[in-house]
């Protein structure tokens, strides 16, 4: 039998034990929400980002003005559900859409920011091809300097991947930048450096772009007959022997 102070001890006991029950129960609850909440977040990012994808793949102006927006919904939720793998790829499509609508500063605000999402996720491989695109931007927009810093980041670390094919749309990239500062010759060492990956790789329509550029540079250096060659090697499908030298797109191209 228990006398009146032992059941007053056991209905405190029974209270404090109840009492500190309920903070992990409902510590656990708010975990599964914020888990669920993030998932939903992602999900539905995933969702805007298709969408935008799928209005860009329109190519009109206007399609890709209504993928950005979706784009930017995108972000938003990506950022929300803490996916950095998801909102620095959204921030590249957001550079590259602004980068095709013309407005290189507003493309250049959004590769700056993916950047450091993608070193900080090790994706060293889209961290190249930022890289190359934000040297594509300040190439266009006059700054050579700043460009050739940033083709040369991304060359090396192409290199250290050992991505041949985006080692050779930048190796392009700067021989157009060289030839675009009147420095025929060195324009034409990347060229060369540029066409044999390519050959090597088997990519026959990157081919074309380095032999015509390599024909525009003998025609501004008044060797018509040496751009001829390689202008008809593109017509013919047929490649030149290339010799690349012992010191070291029609437009530049993104990758």
């Amino acid at each position: 039998m228990f006398d009146r102070a032992q059941l007053f001890l056991a209905g405190m006991s029974i209270a404090l034990l109840v009492q500190l029950s309920q903070p992990v129960a409902a510590a656990v609850s708010v975990g599964k929400v914020v888990q669920t909440a993030q998932t939903n977040s992602s999900d539905a990012a995933a969702k805007a980002f298709k969408e935008g994808s799928q209005l860009y793949n329109q190519g009109t102006a206007e399609a890709k003005r209504s993928a950005i927006v979706k784009l930017e919904e995108a972000l938003k939720m990506y950022r929300a559900a803490g996916d950095r793998s998801g909102e620095a790829n959204t921030l590249t499509w957001l550079g590259r859409i602004y980068s095709d609508l013309g407005e290189k500063q507003k493309a250049l605000e959004y590769y700056s920011q993916s950047l450091p999402l993608l070193r900080a996720i090790g994706d060293h491989s889209r961290e190249a091809t930022t890289l190359n695109n934000i040297g594509l931007l300040y190439s266009d927009l006059g700054e050579q300097q700043k460009a050739l810093e940033y083709y040369n980041h991304s060359l090396s670390l192409k290199r250290a991947i050992g991505d041949r094919s985006r080692e050779a749309t930048t190796l392009n990239n700067i021989g157009l930048l060289y030839s675009d500062l009147g420095e025929k010759q060195k324009a034409l060492e990347y060229y060369n450096q540029s066409l044999s990956l390519k050959r090597a790789i088997g990519n026959r329509s990157g081919e074309a772009v380095t032999l015509n550029n390599m024909g525009t540079v003998y025609s501004d250096l008044g060797e018509q007959q040496k751009a001829l060659e390689y202008y008809n090697h593109i017509m013919s499908g047929r490649l030149p022997i290339i010799k690349t030298p012992e010191t070291t797109g029609t437009k530049g191209s993104s990758s």
